[in-house]
């Protein structure tokens, strides 16, 4: 191909021939060329004759042309009929279907988003399948980033936002009244002396145990919360990483198609429910019961807190 297009470029412009004219020496040059060439030679005279002398470029014998100029030479039909078929077989062609040898692949399968030839519409595996230009279906989808981005709204932020801080707040709520039943117990048993040291662990062990199913009810919520508002995030990140793809259509509609799955997902994915647990017994009401001389005949005796 490379050889053929040297054979069909002007040896003066270095171009493809443009309009290739034939000098009477047999030569063929591009028409502008030409012109320019006796252009300058007839600047050269103080007199116009009446042939119009020209030097050929290639063989440099002085050929004469009619006063009508290079207007007047007969154009290379063969050369010219050559040229503008290299230029069309030069231009790009559709990509080949690889299970039907030299069909185009010149259709959009929408269910299968991929390109076909007609042979896969017809009988092959996309039979029946509907079907769309490229560029339509790019166009028609172009803005499918931005309405599946607007769904995923500054609303919607707040709404899974929300169980997050009233689940952060009961958590601390309990913890605190965790903490402040630790303390009461820490100052009820300071009293009994090292006779009691032992009720009070045992007391301390079942509020540890109770902490432990504080946490065991509230952080895989927290933690469920916490990972919808990183999936968001990372839904608004490739929403506009779909919305900046420009280069291949098909690209680009194949990643509208992942992303709309996951947007759609993530919008019926259902928030976790706030609970409010009740904390019973309380440390305080038990000790009460506690004290005196039942609590040091039964130093041992203990109560489970639970979780209503």
């Amino acid at each position: 191909m490379d050889n053929l297009e040297e054979d069909l470029t002007c040896s003066v412009c270095y171009s493809l021939f443009a309009d290739p004219r034939v000098l009477p020496c047999s030569h063929t040059f591009c028409k502008p060329c030409l012109d320019n060439l006796l252009q300058v030679s007839t600047n050269y005279s103080i007199w116009r004759p009446l042939r119009l002398p020209l030097k050929c470029p290639n063989c440099r014998s002085v050929v004469e042309l009619p006063p009508a100029g290079v207007d007047a030479l007969p154009t290379n039909v063969s050369l010219r009929a050559i040229i503008e078929k290299y230029q069309r077989d030069s231009e790009p062609r559709p990509p080949s279907c690889p299970e039907h040898r030299r069909q185009p692949l010149n259709m959009y399968c929408i269910q299968d988003r991929k390109l076909i030839c007609g042979l896969c519409l017809t009988v092959g595996q996309h039979q029946g399948h509907p079907i769309d230009d490229l560029q339509a279906a790019f166009i028609r989808e172009k803005q499918t980033p931005s309405l599946l981005l607007a769904r995923l709204s500054e609303h919607r932020w707040a709404q899974v936002g929300s169980p997050l801080s009233e689940l952060e707040q009961e958590k601390a709520r309990c913890e605190g009244l965790v903490r402040q039943d630790r303390q009461e117990v820490n100052q009820f048993f300071q009293t009994l002396g090292l006779v009691l040291d032992k009720k009070r662990e045992a007391y301390l062990e079942a509020l540890d145990k109770a902490g432990a199913e504080l946490l065991q009810a509230y952080d895989p919520l927290i933690h469920r919360v916490k990972e919808l508002q990183e999936e968001q995030l990372d839904l608004v990140s490739l929403g506009s990483s779909v919305e900046e793809e420009e280069d291949s259509p098909l690209v680009f509609l194949e990643k509208v198609h992942v992303f709309r799955e996951r947007v759609e997902e993530f919008i019926k994915t259902p928030l976790p429910s706030v609970i409010n647990l009740s904390i019973t017994p309380r440390a305080c009401g038990n000790l009460k019961c506690q004290t005196g001389a039942e609590t040091l005949k039964s130093p041992f005796a203990v109560c489970s807190w639970m979780f209503e």
